[in-house]
């Protein structure tokens, strides 16, 4: 490992640049490591800027465009995750540990490493081409991914035609296994429900009222307990309606995959897996939609028995889309569904949170076999995984409705990287890896050509 690239990392991950927490200490990290993000991508010999929005800055760098070029944005994001439980940490999460080649400090894996070994792809690109590369580019690298990216797309549309480009290269999910190159082209969407039940105006003796006065909690319990059938399939009435089916060439991939139902097993801890058990462990995760129950409260939480009968339940839920479904109408659908179960002797209240829509792109075309390209020079000898993505990356969404572009999404983090856990990891043989990639990609990307298409 080049020395002074890992004291850059080492840097990067110094600044505890967490969005989600309003302490001065983070809101000071956040800035402190814009200005410091900044100052890197000119020393990488590009010209940066740093976007102020009601939230946090945007960091945005380019290279001197050249006519005829096709443009590259390659996206980031410096924020990290919180780091509670802190008492789990074995080294304090932003003084970072190197042992073994491998790197433990917040943001290493997510999404630090991975945008790091781009930017130091492009400034050895840069050295190599006295100055020039083979694409016109665009880092756009934002400080609020963590939190939902809620000032991205509204600074997406305001600039649109100074980020028209031919496309977008991700890094910011996993590889399917160690060592095994990932091309992924699709995630899934998401959206976000709170779910609260309402009774008596205040908490209840259970013994006085028990019996007569309807229990918040029992009703939201059956509620949540309706959003399932017992195959695992989900029964809201509407819900699967557009549901695009998986197409034969991705199950033959999938079937080579190093990674199934045991290997997802073992990660998980579960004693066994569940969901529509009819169907393979790649189609659950990756193109079939999800009804799942992110938080479940109300009522005595504290230690010993108290004999109350609440006042009020609250749930909170997340359905993870595929393409074909519209989040709106999937929580139109719940909405109506809770509805109708939902005895009147209760309140019953739904607020709509964060959605994204599911995204998916040819990995076999284009930009895809672009990328299968520079995936075999990174990785010489390895055969390439096309995959799609369980979670997702709600900008990618963003890209392809403002922007009208596809993206790529080529991660280098690994599956056991512990990311939004303690103790989250990135092996330095992966940001060198990234380095390659990058360096093997631009030429890529460049000899197909392009000239930022109109924006849809």
């Amino acid at each position: 490992m080049n020395g002074s690239h890992l004291d850059d990392f080492l840097r990067f991950l110094s600044f505890p640049s967490v969005s989600a927490d309003s302490a001065p200490a983070y809101r000071q990290g956040v800035k402190e490591c814009s200005e410091w993000l900044a100052g890197r991508l000119r020393a990488a010999g590009l010209v940066p800027e740093i976007h102020e929005t009601p939230g946090n800055p945007i960091v945005v760098a380019r290279n001197a465009h050249a006519a005829g070029l096709p443009t590259v944005l390659i996206y980031g994001h410096y924020d990290v995750q919180p780091v509670d439980p802190l008492a789990l940490w074995h080294h304090p999460p932003f003084e970072p540990h190197v042992e073994n080649g491998i790197v433990t400090a917040r943001g290493s894996a997510d999404n630090k490493g991975q945008i790091l070994a781009h930017i130091l792809g492009v400034e050895e690109g840069l050295k190599e081409g006295n100055g020039k590369l083979p694409v016109n580019l665009i880092f756009l690298i934002e400080g609020e991914e963590e939190i939902g990216s809620p000032n991205l797309a509204p600074f997406l549309e305001a600039h649109k035609e100074a980020f028209r480009c031919d496309g977008v290269v991700i890094s910011d999910s996993p590889m399917i296994a160690p060592g095994v190159p990932t091309l992924t082209y699709g995630l899934r969407g998401v959206a976000a429900m709170e779910v609260s039940v309402y009774g008596p105006a205040k908490d209840l003796h259970s013994g006085m009222y028990g019996g007569a006065v309807e229990n918040p909690v029992t009703v939201l319990a059956r509620l949540v307990a309706s959003l399932h059938q017992a195959d695992g399939s989900v029964a809201v009435p509407g819900f699967y309606d557009g549901v695009e089916p998986v197409a034969a060439w991705e199950r033959e991939e999938w079937a080579k995959l190093p990674f199934g139902a045991a290997e997802l097993l073992a990660a998980s801890g579960a004693p066994a897996l569940g969901g529509e058990n009819h169907l393979g462990v790649h189609e659950r995760l990756w193109a079939r939609p999800t009804a799942e129950v992110n938080g479940l409260y109300g009522g005595y939480q504290g230690e010993g028995s108290k004999t109350v009968l609440p006042a009020e339940a609250h749930a909170k839920l997340t359905f993870r889309l595929v393409p074909g479904q519209d989040s709106a109408s999937v929580l139109a659908a719940v909405e109506a569904h809770l509805r109708a179960k939902a005895p009147g002797s209760v309140r019953l209240v739904v607020t709509p949170g964060h959605a994204g829509e599911a995204y998916v792109t040819s990995p076999i075309t284009g930009w895809g076999a672009a990328a299968q390209s520079a995936l075999r020079i990174a990785f010489p000898g390895k055969e390439i995984a096309l995959t799609r993505e369980g979670g997702s990356i709600p900008i990618v969404g963003d890209f392809r409705r403002i922007l009208g572009v596809d993206t790529l999404l080529l991660g280098l983090c690994l599956p056991d990287c512990n990311a939004h856990s303690p103790n989250e990891t990135f092996p330095l043989a992966n940001l060198e890896a990234g380095i390659r990639l990058n360096r093997a990609l631009l030429p890529e990307l460049g000899a197909i050509g392009g000239g930022k298409p109109p924006i849809k």
